[in-house]
């Protein structure tokens, strides 16, 4: 259907042609005192050739007066393309570990300026991992007098250095600059948390640590393993004070006072004389178990170790002690307890019964250096040498 039209366009454009070649009119121009005579064809012709004359030179002048412009923005895709595959570069040598040739790739894209605020960040971020700590402060500087998105980057990347290089107090400063200009987030929260471990702030471990189980930014176990920790740290930096050490011991949760935790403070009150207020932490701890724990050996060895003055209050330790072993009755720890109990009670019998059972589960030199002192007060000598020889043949060491 086109080419018919075509056809026909061409056809009436001839046949015009044609009529206007064969006409016989002519124009009259006077301008006294002259006079043209031309024909009509003729002069339809020259104002054709004029108008295309005169369109061309518009057309020509207008490419002419564009080409500044034109020239501009091809220099300007040019150096976003040249700025756009150095950013590439450097951010593909960065996750490479190449961070010497991601440092310069950098600043080649910082130089062209396409993207330099995220140019400096690849830089610091470079530098640091290549501990140039001025080129990283340097670079850093530059990223904050970019957006505040930028800034609140580069503090975040300052933050991590200060870290590394073990300066708490500069990071928690770079993180209070970060979390002002975009608000809390886990990654922060994160680094908070290293900080606050660093500069043993119990209780801001313990506040960040519930924001991010909260927040589903750190896995159970992890949180498990953090709290324990910091726990035992707080109980440490209490250790000398037992009163203290005790309210915050039992201020804790339930849930939180674990074996291992309660071993630890039971330690630290025995270390410091208070046998009475660690034994009750360690029944307390063994009565929370079920079935077998990890624990119990630490825990039944330490309660053997606790000092009582004979009577009423041992016979109660013993009791504990021997409820313990109808449920672990191959706990070589426990038995070894029990031993040291009844020597402690002057129950000889009852003592030399259990320690030979604590050997029978598991040879160990304590074991055996028990048993040989308690057969020399006996005066079983001949015993008492051999059980001497046994524990220096083991060594020192548990029961294994």
């Amino acid at each position: 259907m086109r080419s018919l039209i075509w056809f026909v366009v061409l056809v009436v454009l001839a046949v015009a042609a044609s009529l206007l070649a064969h006409n016989d009119g002519v124009v009259l121009l006077a301008l006294p005192p002259w006079r043209v005579e031309i024909s009509l064809t003729f002069l339809i012709v020259l104002l054709l050739l004029a108008f295309a004359l005169t369109h061309g030179l518009a057309r020509a002048m207008d490419f002419a007066l564009a080409l500044p412009a034109q020239a501009h923005t091809y220099r300007q895709k040019h150096v976003q393309a040249e700025g756009q595959a150095a950013m590439e570069n450097a951010i593909r040598l960065l996750f490479a570990g190449r961070y010497g040739h991601a440092l310069r790739a950098a600043e080649n894209a910082w130089r062209i300026g396409q993207f330099a605020a995220t140019a400096a960040l690849i830089a610091a971020r470079a530098a640091q991992r290549m501990r140039k700590t001025e080129d990283a402060a340097l670079w850093l500087e530059r990223a904050k007098a970019a957006d505040v998105e930028t800034a609140a980057a580069a503090h975040m990347i300052g933050a991590e250095t200060a870290l590394e290089m073990g300066d708490e107090q500069a990071a928690l400063a770079h993180l209070q600059e970060a979390q002002r200009r975009q608000g809390r987030h886990i990654a922060a929260l994160r680094l908070e948390m290293r900080a606050r471990q660093g500069t043993g702030d119990v209780e801001g471990v313990l506040r960040l640590l519930r924001q991010l189980e909260k927040r589903g930014g750190m896995s159970a176990e992890a949180a498990r393993e953090i709290r324990r920790k910091t726990h035992q740290q707080a109980l440490a930096q209490r250790q000398s004070n037992t009163g203290e050490l005790l309210a915050y011991f039992h201020a804790l949760p339930k849930k939180e006072r674990t074996p291992r935790l309660a071993e630890s403070a039971a330690r630290k009150l025995h270390h410091a004389g208070e046998d009475e207020a660690a034994a009750e932490i360690v029944e307390d701890a063994i009565a929370e178990l079920r079935d077998a724990d990890d624990a119990l050996p630490d825990l039944t060895e330490l309660y053997g170790q606790l000092t009582a003055t004979p009577g009423r209050a041992l016979t109660a330790r013993i009791a504990h002690a021997e409820a313990w072993l109808a449920a672990h009755p191959q706990d070589a720890h426990l038995l070894l307890a029990l031993g040291r109990l009844c020597i402690r009670q002057q129950l000889w019998g009852k003592a030399r019964n259990y320690l030979e059972a604590s050997l029978s589960v598991a040879a160990s030199h304590e074991a055996h250096f028990t048993l040989a002192c308690l057969l020399d007060t006996l005066e079983e000598t001949d015993a008492a040498n051999r059980h001497f020889r046994l524990a220096a043949s083991v060594g020192e060491g548990a029961p294994s």
